[in-house]
């Protein structure tokens, strides 16, 4: 578990296999192949279905959507930002301040463990940061808390993919997360553990349209829950297309050409972490409590820039504007998970960088052509 604590993370012990692996990527990722994609093999289903062939199997995916990932590494950054709280039990005292820094780190693999016309299995990791730093006197517990320690994640996750026939398809998801301001010496699973999963029944109209119907299992709107999701894949010409998952997100993709693609649209974006405190804090009824749960939920509109550096090789600029929905800590200790501190996160602009890896064309023509 030492890869938990930042302090004791090495990217090279995670990076360096899968920098390989990212290679065996093609196989289990061709259908979300740059458009157009290459000329598939005859045995290759999804690949075919690409192209616009004749089909064997449906996939969610459809021609002309961007690159397969492979390896992500993501960096992003806010400018100042006002910040007020306010406490919902006596114990605990109002504040108003500045962030004066608000940046995240997001690293992420993915993996393919099958990949048969008929079924497609992928693995992926994820680790992420999100640090905070107030301008002074900021002698608040909470945001003391978070700031010298910062909020982790560390996930795995495992996707499924399964054609039925020539029209139906479903995807299947489950991902575990370890989300807290934890330290390695402090990391206990049960106190940090936090799952989601989704379930998506699909049509493939085309090898321009499919969409499908299902079931989000997570926290995008602030305490774990079920909420409906609508699957929208649509490509209308060489140009032009969209993107969604509703309502999470909602992106119109711009093919500039088969090296560089341009998207716009929103995401709501939530996330729950367990934060220990210095001090017990008490609740109304008198309780001291040692733990809070933070809920975090934003909405964000977004202008992406995507385009190829050297053939495995992409990056990505993205920039927008943020609106914070919800920043509240909760009580953990009992069923109803009262609120105890409201916090309002003022809106701002963003920006963010990314760079990642995807099959080379050379590796992607010498698997079609086995």
């Amino acid at each position: 578990m030492a890869l938990l604590s930042t302090t004791l993370f090495k990217p090279q012990q995670v990076l360096l296999p899968l920098l390989t692996v990212t290679l065996l990527v093609a196989g289990s990722q061709a259908e979300a192949q740059v458009y157009p994609p290459p000329a598939p093999a005859s045995t290759d289903t999804a690949a075919a279905d690409q192209v616009g062939r004749d089909q064997e199997f449906a996939t969610p995916s459809v021609v002309g959507m961007g690159p397969s990932k492979g390896l992500v590494f993501h960096y992003e950054r806010m400018p100042r930002f006002n910040v007020s709280s306010d406490s919902k039990v006596g114990t605990v005292t109002d504040y108003k301040g500045e962030a004066t820094k608000n940046a995240r780190l997001i690293i992420k693999g993915y993996v393919p463990l099958l990949n048969h016309p008929h079924l497609k299995v992928v693995v992926g990791i994820n680790y992420e940061r999100e640090e905070f730093q107030f301008a002074p006197p900021a002698n608040y517990q909470f945001y003391q808390n978070i700031e010298d320690k910062g909020l982790k994640v560390l996930g795995a996750q495992l996707a499924v993919i399964r054609p039925v026939n020539t029209v139906n398809w479903y995807l299947f998801r489950v991902k575990g997360e370890l989300n807290g301001d934890y330290t390695s010496s402090e990391l206990g699973i049960k106190d940090y553990l936090k799952v989601s999963s989704e379930f998506v029944y699909g049509w493939k109209r085309s090898p321009q349209f499919s969409w499908g119907l299902g079931l989000q299992l997570g926290y995008t709107f602030g305490r774990q829950s079920i909420y409906p999701a609508l699957l929208y894949n649509r490509t209308f010409n060489d140009k032009w297309g969209v993107e969604a998952l509703f309502p999470a997100r909602v992106t119109v993709r711009r093919n500039l050409s088969d090296r560089s693609l341009l998207f716009a649209g929103y995401s709501v974006d939530g996330l729950s972490y367990n934060i220990k405190l210095r001090e017990p804090i008490t609740n109304a009824e008198g309780q001291q409590l040692r733990t809070l749960e933070l809920r975090e939920t934003e909405v964000r509109g977004r202008l992406r820039w995507e385009r190829e550096i050297y053939d495995f090789l992409w990056f990505g600029v993205e920039g927008g504007y943020r609106y914070n929905y919800a920043f509240d800590a909760f009580d953990r200790s009992n069923n109803d998970r009262r609120k105890i501190i409201d916090s309002k996160l003022a809106s701002a602009p963003y920006a963010s960088l990314e760079l990642f890896i995807v099959p080379p064309r050379k590796f992607l023509k010498k698997t079609l052509n086995k």
